[in-house]
């Protein structure tokens, strides 16, 4: 079965008679679920149900439920969730083209992909195409379907607020749908989609005259680098207008191939950049007043993923990471592009910052009071006669960003809670060069927390060593429980390994040794946020990793804050699962508990 597909236009019909929806950016299927299960095929009938098998286990996971209302054919589409609203199609795609059951395995729980749900087209073995779109919605809204990975898209009446929520979540469009429309397989005027279009600004560099194509390029560390071909969207006076100052300006560089110096600029629209190439590129405009010098990736980021017109920006070009060309407009950037995994930690938590006025490299101090400046939109806690900022929105982490806090620092526990919500090991080495010490206590750590049921994860402090993280159930086991395993568990790993490990506090008595910092995991305390920046001249990060990560080739200085962005996204986040299970978790803590007591009395 061939799927109902959407009309193109500019502007999107208007009235009662019409809904909206986002339009996600993945792959479209359907979902065929019989007797013998739940199957996924593309809209050209190739079937995807062993490239997704998270997807099939979401299924699974509410088939008791569904059982009365199969056989069932849903239409979807396949998404890598930026937000609620926003799908990364690189992602996407490359989970489509995995083949080997390893490595569809290990993307599926790194790169998890999400199906969105939008028709019912046939339920309990009765077609439904014939039927009005407002009826199969009042079904399908009333399966009970309810997962992370399997959800149902919220139709919307009101187009200028879904508007809103796609342009300012980056989505890839938006689709509108005639309330009457009956389900047909084919283009049909009842469903009538436009693309959120950015706007990129590149400098000419090419022309090919055999496929009618121009490059357009821009400045990255000072080196040229080719992002698009394009040519749909040229009048033909434009395109000959082009190619005639290619013809008698330009270097022919191969057949019929002319190229050109940086010269000129033009405005190309597209839907997202893959890292390499912008996607759907439509020429709109030249920019003749446009120096081709700002033709740059960080302009290009500024015009891909605009920060929220909220968060005013000052001295965008001031640099932040001198050694490393970082700028205060680039790690705004990177704020924003890890505001998801990195608010989770922030969120109701009384946050400390480092703030270092002229960047890395210069003078630096500790903020806990939120100043009287601070725009409206930020969240404050009173505790201690400390007004605390409390970060709980992108906004408010772009402005923090705005004030050069390059650090944040986190207690353990959420504000109005007196219990920590995850034990914290701090495994600090003597300097860099004996990282391999921060290694070997890891992996020491991990066996023996691994013998008692518990799981643990693993970060960079962004520094010289490694942190090791239990979460545990939210305001439920207090410090002085949580100390005495601290202590239970350092005191053996050290005791194993007193030639590599102490727990001198006075540096000059360590000798050499990996400090295990049990004492910091208190009340009071504060550790370096995942995902944060540190106040260091290469701009490292306080980075997650995969436990199968943490060998004698692990090296702290790879994390910096541009390699943490690229690593999001081909390899995910680690911390993903973090909350996961944590029930569980809670529960066989509290048997290690009594064991220890048990075994503390015994002593």
């Amino acid at each position: 079965m061939k799927p109902m597909l959407a009309t193109a236009a500019t502007d999107l019909p208007t009235g009662d008679q019409w809904i909206y929806e986002v339009k996600y950016d993945g792959f479209r299927c359907l979902l065929h679920w019989d007797k013998e299960g739940p199957r996924l095929f593309s809209r050209n009938e190739k079937e995807l149900t062993a490239a997704f098998p998270e997807i099939i286990e979401a299924c699974k996971q509410i088939e008791a439920e569904l059982t009365n209302h199969l056989p069932l054919i849903l239409d979807a589409e396949i998404v890598s969730l930026v937000n609620p609203y926003q799908s990364n199609f690189s992602i996407v795609q490359r989970r489509g083209k995995l083949r080997a059951q390893a490595q569809v395995k290990k993307y599926a729980q790194r790169l998890p992909a999400s199906l969105m749900v939008f028709d019912l087209l046939m339920e309990k073995g009765n077609a439904l195409t014939a039927q009005p779109l407002t009826e199969r919605k009042q079904l399908l809204h009333s399966l009970p379907i309810h997962t992370s990975s399997l959800q149902v898209v919220r139709p919307f009446s009101d187009l200028k607020k879904v508007e809103t929520l796609v342009k300012n979540q980056h989505g890839e469009g938006i689709i509108a749908k005639k309330q009457s429309s009956t389900y047909v397989t084919k283009r049909s005027p009842n469903w009538v989609k436009i693309k959120n279009y950015r706007y990129i600004h590149v400098i000419v560099t090419e022309y090919d005259k055999q496929n009618g194509y121009f490059q357009g390029s821009i400045f990255h560390n000072e080196e040229l680098i080719p992002i698009v071909q394009f040519s749909n969207g040229m009048t033909g006076d434009d395109r000959a207008m082009l190619a005639t100052l290619f013809k008698k300006n330009g270097t022919l560089v191969g057949k019929e191939r002319w190229s050109l110096p940086p010269s000129i600029c033009v405005s190309i629209g597209c839907i997202s950049f893959d890292g390499e190439h912008l996607r759907e590129p439509v020429f709109q405009a030249f920019l003749l007043e446009e120096k081709v010098e700002q033709c740059t990736w960080q302009s290009l980021h500024k015009q891909l993923y605009p920060l929220p017109a909220e968060v005013e920006i000052t001295s965008e070009e001031k640099p932040i990471w001198p050694v490393i060309h970082l700028t205060k407009i680039d790690f705004l950037q990177y704020l924003h592009s890890v505001a998801p995994v990195m608010l989770p930690f922030l969120t109701d938590r009384l946050l400390t910052t480092i703030r270092f006025p002229h960047g890395a490299t210069g003078e630096a101090f500790y903020q806990k009071n939120c100043p009287d400046y601070a725009p409206s939109f930020i969240e404050t806690h009173t505790q201690d006669e400390i007004d605390y900022i409390v970060c709980n929105s992108v906004e408010s982490l772009l402005w923090l960003g705005n004030q050069l806090a390059l650090e944040f620092h986190l207690p353990y526990q959420k504000k109005d809670q007196a219990r920590p919500s995850e034990i914290v090991f701090d495994l600090d080495p003597p300097d860099v060069n004996h990282f391999s010490l921060a290694i070997q206590a890891a992996l020491a750590f991990k066996e023996v927390i691994d013998s008692f049921g518990l799981n643990a994860f693993i970060k960079t402090s962004g520094n010289k060593g490694l942190q090791l993280y239990l979460p545990l159930p939210e305001d439920v086991f207090t410090y002085q429980e949580t100390r005495a395993f601290c202590q239970f568990i350092s005191t053996y790993v050290v005791e194993q390994q007193t030639e590599h490990f102490t727990l001198e506090r006075l540096k000059k008595n360590r000798k050499g040794r990996l400090y295990v910092d049990y004492l910091q995991h208190d009340e009071g305390k504060t550790i370096i946020a995942p995902y944060s920046p540190r106040g260091h001249e290469r701009g490292l990060v306080a980075t997650p990793l995969y436990w199968e990560e943490v060998t004698a080739q692990l090296d702290p200085g790879q994390f910096t804050l541009p390699q943490v962005m690229h690593r999001l996204k081909v390899e995910g986040d680690p911390f993903r699962t973090f909350r996961h299970g944590v029930q569980a978790q809670g529960a066989q803590f509290k048997k290690v508990l009594e064991h220890l007591k048990t075994f503390l009395r015994g002593m």
